[in-house]
C-alpha cells in the first residue's frame, strides 16, 4: 500500500497531477483545495504528498488521492467514515479549508456544508451526526478551546453527554462551558459537583 510519495511534478491537469517517483509515474487525485496549493509550482519541481490508497472489489482500479499533510489525510478518512460519502465524492466536496469544514461540522452549520460539491442537506446531516465532536484539532485556530487542565473523564463525560444529548448544547459550546466551570473552581472531584457549578453560573443574573 502506498501511504507517501515524493518525486517530480511531470503533469497538472485540473484534479490530478502525474508524479514521477524511481521512474515511474503515478497519477494522483488531489482535492481542489490541495489543488489550489499547487498553483505556484512549476512542471519539474519536486513536491511530496501523503497518499490515501482506495482499492476495493467494487473499484479494483487503485486510486490514489493526494494531500500536502498527514492531518489532511487524517481529516479525509474522518470525513469518507460518513455513510454515502465515498473517497471520490469526498475528493470532490473538499473545496474549502479543511479547518472550515470541520468548524461546520462541529458547530452543526449544515447550511455550510450543503456549500461542498455533492453535499444536499440529507448528507450534510449524516456527516453532523457521525462527526460532531471528533474534529476539534482540525478547527480553525481561532475556533480551538483555551481549556484548562480538566478533571478525568468519568467527571466529565457524563456531564458533557449530558449537556449535548439532553439540553442540546452544541459539543464544542459544552466542552466550553465544563472547561470554565472547573476553571472557576478547581476543586471539582465529581460530576455533580462539576454540573452544579455549571448550573449555578447559569442561574446567575
Amino acid at each position: 500500500m502506498i501511504g507517501y510519495l515524493e518525486g517530480t511534478l511531470l503533469k497538472k491537469e485540473e484534479d490530478r497531477i502525474l508524479l514521477l517517483v524511481n521512474q515511474i509515474g503515478y497519477e494522483v487525485l488531489l482535492p481542489s483545495v490541495v489543488m489550489s496549493t499547487l498553483n505556484t509550482r512549476e512542471i519539474g519541481e519536486t513536491i511530496s504528498l501523503y497518499i490515501y490508497y482506495h482499492q476495493t472489489e467494487r473499484q479494483p482500479k487503485p486510486v490514489l488521492i493526494g494531500f500536502n499533510l498527514e492531518n489532511e489525510k487524517e481529516f479525509f478518512q474522518h470525513f469518507i467514515s460518513v455513510e454515502a460519502v465515498g473517497p471520490l465524492k469526498a475528493m470532490q466536496a473538499l473545496s474549502i479549508p479543511f479547518s472550515e469544514i470541520a468548524d461546520a461540522i462541529e458547530n452543526k452549520d449544515a447550511a455550510k456544508l450543503t456549500q461542498l460539491k455533492g453535499i444536499g442537506s440529507r448528507t450534510a446531516q449524516k456527516i453532523i451526526a457521525t462527526l460532531e465532536g471528533k474534529l476539534e484539532k482540525f478547527a480553525q485556530p481561532h475556533a480551538k478551546l483555551n481549556i484548562a487542565e480538566l478533571p478525568p473523564d468519568d467527571i466529565t463525560q457524563p456531564i458533557l453527554d449530558v449537556l449535548v444529548k439532553q439540553l442540546g448544547h452544541r459539543h464544542t459550546d459544552a466542552k466550553q462551558m465544563i472547561a470554565e466551570a472547573v476553571k472557576r473552581k478547581k476543586s471539582i472531584t465529581t460530576p455533580e459537583e462539576l454540573f452544579d457549578e455549571i448550573y449555578r453560573e447559569g442561574k446567575k443574573p
